[in-house]
């Protein structure tokens, strides 16, 4: 671990390692193999690239986008890492270039796309090779839920068949007791050990409202509390995407979509300018934002539901990795419900990946309804627990008021049950307020009992109803029917009056919560702080790469404390390696001294 430890200091400018980091890099060296659940921010990449540099062989790294790969590349080689990629980007000429590298041990770390390791031509030039180690990164795409966005992990289990010798890690931020079961079993990795760091990412403020008027929910968000700020807003559809994208230039602020549909080059230009440009917001489908390692992400919108916790969770773990506040909002209604349930039924997995897929969305629907803390309830969900509510989500900020919905409820379900189970909720609630629709007349629905019986509230105070009864298990959405309500099991006790049930009231509120940015310590002082900014911004644009990958804002934050005048006082800034100290060490030596003369 001595080579380990050195190789952390040297070449990634850290003193020690972040719990549980060193064990799993000693697994490696040893030649175990692991399975690392850590939050997104909480340094799963050093858990491959420690050991790939200090053992014999290349490090061979799967990972999913293209995009992620160039700029894990260029951070590594601004360090001094021989580390390369091979994908559909490169000409043939650089492709065979990096292949006689690889088989010169000329490589610390490769970067591949699971696509191309799984091509006969990979396959025998990695048997050729002295190969460290395999990492599959984002390692839920094995799983049944992650593998509608990247099929080819499923054959990822070749790793274990043709080099069992080789160590192995599979790494996620993301996966409940199910899907890492999963993960073993599809890569056979029954005896790694597993390391969980734990899923509570306590920075980020959770909050979820019922979707009333998107765009200037969403408008009124950003501008009280990110209009400066850089951020990822994720829609279900393409033509959504482009769309929000548009209007949000209209309002003044740099937004640029990213989906599928999109040409690589664009996606790849929209992706770089969001990592190395401030104050640009991407609007996206869930292609993008895997693996990206952008620090200073402030917020996470969503405009529609995600289909999963899992996915919500991913999503949401791309604010804030810095550490810093940076905020989780979303917005939905039981429209989404019926969309995400019609696009499952769409998907090309067998009937039990449909039916799990079914619960989850349930689980995600109930996540959003809850009253009590949502990150206890998020938490819970992958076998974690808090104690104690967290206070930094919106229920904990500003609690929702609840109501008794027990004879609301039984006229909802009386009515579903009385129309035959067979219509959706708009025409539901027609029946209830005693409308005088044609669809009523049609099925002569003005002669039922349930007519007119929900007079004591408006349309909207209904639909409440209904999504909270759906999203509690009372209901079903029958996508046979078209999006049908209609009744489960769990209804039985609460229609024969031998249970009540309380739900929650949907009103508008605020959140008292000032803008966030980055929190500098009272004895920083602000003009010094922006110097050694606008320093890193200058040598980010000189190299092509994002600012952080100089130096993040903790770095920076270090410099202006501890005022290092000399390479010998800036060596010792945590986060500058021997690398970073030759390259960048002179010139924000130059800042702090001219800052300090004046």
């Amino acid at each position: 671990m001595q080579s380990a430890t050195d190789t952390l200091q040297q070449v990634f400018g850290f003193n020690e390692f972040r719990p549980l980091q060193g064990e799993i890099i000693s697994t490696l060296m040893n030649g175990g193999d692991a399975l690392v659940l850590m939050p997104t921010g909480g340094g799963k990449s050093l858990c491959y690239q420690v050991p790939a540099l200090a053992m014999a062989g290349c490090g061979v790294v799967i990972s999913p986008l293209i995009a992620l790969m160039q700029d894990q590349v260029d951070a590594l080689r601004l360090l001094g890492v021989r580390a390369a990629f091979l994908n559909s980007s490169l000409s043939q000429t650089e492709t065979d270039e990096i292949e006689q590298r690889l088989l010169a041990g000329d490589l610390d770390l490769l970067y591949i796309a699971p696509e191309r390791f799984t091509q006969a031509r990979m396959l025998q030039l990695l048997r050729d090779s002295d190969i460290a180690l395999f990492a599959i990164d984002e390692a839920h795409c094995v799983s049944q839920w992650g593998h509608d966005f990247r099929a080819d992990y499923l054959q990822l289990s070749l790793l274990h068949e043709l080099f069992p010798a080789v160590p192995r890690i599979a790494l996620t931020a993301t996966a409940d007791k199910r899907t890492r079961q999963e993960i073993i079993t599809r890569l056979q990795l029954d005896d790694a050990r597993q390391f969980i760091a734990g899923f509570d990412r306590p920075n980020i403020c959770y909050r979820i409202a019922l979707k009333q008027n998107p765009r200037q929910q969403l408008l009124k968000f950003l501008n009280t509390e990110h209009g400066n700020d850089a951020g990822i807003v994720y829609c279900l559809s393409r033509k959504k995407t482009e769309e929000i994208a548009d209007w949000l230039c209209d309002e003044g602020f740099t937004a640029l979509p990213y989906h599928a549909g999109l040409s690589n080059e664009v996606r790849a230009r929209h992706q770089s300018r969001f990592l190395r440009e401030e104050q640009v917001i991407i609007v996206a489908t869930i292609a993008f934002g895997m693996g990206i390692d952008k620090p200073d992400v402030r917020f996470v919108a969503h405009l529609d539901m995600p289909k999963t916790i899992e996915s919500y969770y991913q999503e949401t773990g791309r604010a804030g990795r810095d550490g810093e506040a940076a905020d989780a909002w979303m917005i939905y209604g039981l429209q989404d419900v019926i969309k995400l349930r019609q696009m499952m039924g769409n998907s090309e997995g067998d009937e039990h990946h449909k039916r799990s897929e079914q619960h989850r969305l349930t689980a995600m629907l109930g996540l959003c309804e809850i009253t009590s803390c949502r990150r206890q309830a998020l938490l819970e969900y992958f076998g974690e627990t808090l104690a104690q509510p967290c206070g930094n989500c919106d229920n904990c900020l500003q609690p929702p008021q609840t109501w008794d919905g027990t004879e609301a409820a039984r006229k909802a379900l009386s009515v579903a049950f009385r129309t035959g189970q067979r219509f959706g909720v708009n025409h539901l609630i027609d029946v209830l307020l005693g409308a005088n629709s044609d669809k009523i007349f049609q099925f002569e629905h003005q002669h039922l009992s349930v007519y007119g019986i929900g007079v004591d509230l408006t349309a909207a105070q209904w639909r409440s109803v209904f999504r909270q009864l759906v999203a509690r298990g009372y209901m079903s959405v029958d996508l046979d029917r078209f999006g049908a309500l209609r009744l489960e099991e769990k209804c039985r006790p609460l229609l024969r009056n031998e249970e009540s049930i309380e739900l929650r009231k949907d009103v508008v509120t605020k959140v008292a919560r000032q803008r966030s940015k980055v929190k500098l310590a009272p004895e920083i002082d602000v003009a010094l702080w922006e110097a050694l900014r606008d320093c890193r911004r200058e040598f980010a644009e000189e190299l092509g790469v994002p600012p952080y990958v100089v130096f993040h804002d903790s770095t920076l934050q270090e410099m202006c404390l501890r005022l290092p005048r000399d390479m010998e006082a800036f060596a010792e800034i945590s986060g500058v390696g021997e690398r970073k100290l030759e390259k960048y060490g002179p010139g924000f030596v130059r800042v702090i001294e001219d800052h300090l003369a004046n």
